[in-house]
This record gives C-alpha cells, sequence and structure tokens, in this order.
C-alpha cells in the first residue's frame, strides 16, 4: 500500500469487500493475509496458492514474509472449499502465532459466503455463513472510484503483460529486424570513432528520455521506437540508467507495460523489469510480481530480474532498499503479491 493509497476497513466485510482491490484481482483457491494498523488500516496484502497444499514449510516461510511488514496485527482469509481452506488456515496461523503476530481474525469464504474461525456466536455468524458483499458495494465502488482495479482472476493479471499477438505482431518482427540492423551499423560507428560503446549508450540514453516524454504526454510509441529501445535495452548501462529514473507514475507503468508486451522475445527482461520496479512503487505489488515472472521465464539468469524476485520473495519494503542502495545508483524496490514462494 501506499500512502494516497489508503483503505480503512471496521468489519469482516469491509474487508473481504476491498481484498480484491489491495490484491488486484479477485482470489479464489488462495489464502489471503492482510495487515491491519490500529485494528482497522490497511497497510499491506499477501497471497499464497492452495494448490498444492500448504505445508508447515511453506506455512513458516509466508509468515517470515509477513513479519517483515508493517502492520500491528493480521486477518487470515482463505478462499475455497473448507476441507483445502481450513488445514492452510491453522498452519499459517500457527506459524504467524510462533512469530509473535497477533491475529485479529480468520475467515474462510467458499462459494459467496464467509465463516469466521474465532466467532461462535449464532447471532452474527450462522452456521451456514453469511453473503459476501456484492460486487457492486459501495466499499469496492470507492476504489474504483480512486483508481484501483480487482481484476476478474489473477490470469487476467497476468494477460496484462502478455506479448502482443496477430497483425501488431507482426508489425514488431519487422520493426524489431530494422532496429537490430540500426543497432549493428551504431556499433560500427563506435568501432570506427573509437567510441568504446559510448555512441550506443548515449542513443539508449536518448531513446529512454523520449520514450518517457512521450508516455507522460499521453502519447504512444511506434513500433521502430519501441523495438529500438528494445534492443538498446539489453546494454548494462541503458537499462541501468532507465532503472535509476524509475518511479511509480502512473505514466510510466503505462510505458514499460506497452514496451514489455510489444518487444520481441529476446528483449522481455529489461522492459519486464522497469515495469515491476514502477509498479512496486505505486503500491502495486501484483503487477510487479507477474513483471518479474515474465523476466525470469525468457532469461532464469536475468540478473536485475534475479534481484527483483528475491526481494519480492522476502519481502523487503521499498524504503529499506532505498536506504541500502549505493552512491549513485537508483533504489530497487520490491514487495511480495503473495504467490507460492518458492526456494
Amino acid at each position: 500500500m501506499t500512502p494516497d493509497c489508503t483503505i480503512i476497513v471496521r468489519r469482516a466485510a469491509e474487508l473481504l469487500a476491498v481484498i480484491p482491490y489491495v490484491l488486484g484481482f479477485h482470489p479464489s483457491d488462495s489464502l489471503v493475509v492482510v495487515g491491519l494498523a490500529a485494528g482497522r488500516l490497511v497497510t499491506f496484502g499477501l497471497r499464497l496458492d492452495l494448490d498444492p497444499p500448504i505445508e508447515p514449510p511453506d506455512a513458516a516461510r509466508f509468515a517470515d514474509v509477513a513479519s517483515k511488514q508493517p502492520a500491528g496485527a493480521v486477518t487470515v482469509v482463505g478462499y475455497g472449499p473448507p476441507g483445502r481452506v481450513t488445514p492452510a488456515i491453522m498452519r499459517v496461523m500457527d506459524a504467524l502465532r510462533e512469530r509473535g503476530i497477533p491475529i485479529l481474525e480468520a475467515l474462510r469464504v467458499t462459494e459467496g459466503r464467509w465463516w469466521s474461525y474465532f466467532c461462535e456466536s449464532s447471532h452474527c455468524c450462522p452456521d451456514d455463513g453469511t453473503p459476501c458483499p456484492p460486487p457492486g458495494n459501495a466499499l469496492a465502488a470507492r476504489e474504483v472510484f480512486r483508481g484501483r482495479v480487482a481484476l476478474p482472476d489473477r490470469q487476467a493479471l497476468v494477460a496484462q503483460v502478455a506479448a502482443v499477438t496477430g497483425a501488431a505482431r507482426e508489425r514488431m518482427t519487422a520493426a524489431t529486424e530494422r532496429a537490430r540492423q540500426r543497432l549493428t551499423d551504431r556499433y560500427g560507428e563506435d568501432v570506427r570513432a573509437g567510441a568504446d560503446g559510448r555512441l550506443v549508450r548515449r542513443a539508449g540514453r536518448i531513446a529512454v528520455r523520449s520514450a518517457e516524454q512521450r508516455h507522460r504526454a499521453g502519447r504512444s510509441l511506434t513500433d521502430d521506437e519501441v523495438a529500438w529501445l528494445g534492443v538498446l535495452l539489453v546494454d548494462r548501462a541503458v537499462s541501468d540508467y532507465a532503472l535509476d529514473r524509475s518511479t511509480g507514475d502512473e505514466w510510466r507503468i503505462r510505458l514499460w507495460t506497452d514496451v514489455l508486451r510489444r518487444v520481441d522475445t529476446a528483449y522481455v527482461p529489461a522492459p519486464a523489469c522497469l515495469l515491476a520496479l514502477a509498479a512496486w512503487q505505486d503500491g502495486q505489488g501484483a503487477v510487479a510480481r507477474v513483471a518479474v515472472e515474465r523476466a525470469l521465464a525468457e532469461a532464469r539468469e536475468h540478473r536485475m530480474a534475479g534481484l527483483l524476485d528475491r526481494l519480492l520473495l522476502s519481502g523487503v519494503g521499498p524504503q529499506a532498499v532505498e536506504s541500502l542502495a549505493p552512491p549513485g545508483q537508483g533504489a530497487v524496490t520490491a514487495d511480495v503479491d503473495g504467490d507460492r514462494l518458492r526456494e
């Protein structure tokens, strides 16, 4: 969460209404831990898949991440059938308690109704459960008005960073070939001038600034501009330059989403990392996670993608990483959207 995206909840039903907007999508077959300050201010949300079943080591790693987040207490919510949710809830609650994290409430959501693991009163928690807030509830409408989005499911989130197809892909394939030839020519100029790569790096910095200016003004890049930027970002000095300039501005997230979707597969990692960094700086941890996953799917050993992946999984917040950034380098920020933690 970011300071300008404050969410306050007072009851279990209100929390269930806003969880999709905290995560960025409506969870299913999931276990979610939501951090709360002063008992009602939402500070973070983490999610873990229920498939495969959550075992004690999974719960321990998940609780370790939760323990690093800013919150006075948490609420645990499981989405799915009781036979899968209840064992997962119990294991995660045990792990949270072992780390001294207070648990305000534990809920199960199954087929549009919710049950409390803490409340035994049939007056407020009937045996057949309580209906979940309808999709158009007041809290959901408020979050939409404030610009927060809850996609139907996580697959819809993944689709937002997927490669373009069809005619758009054919145009980008042709543009990429032109960009590769242009880069070859630029390297030739660089060698003849004895510039030791400076001409290419200069072209990269110009391309980054130009792309930023276009998107900040609400305009899109042409196919050739995207392809040229993509091939230049392979140079580590150019990608580091772009990372150093990163912020959580909405136009910057649009920029790197557009570039990521349109570049050739070989050039995916750099814009994916730039999107991940900008998204987390804006409090969109789920977007950051799927962007990093795209980068690692194309280049498992990519330096920055690996760093962002480790930071996301460890739960290191942006303020902590900013304080550790070496002189002259921009802050790298990350967090967990709560997907299955990996070794």
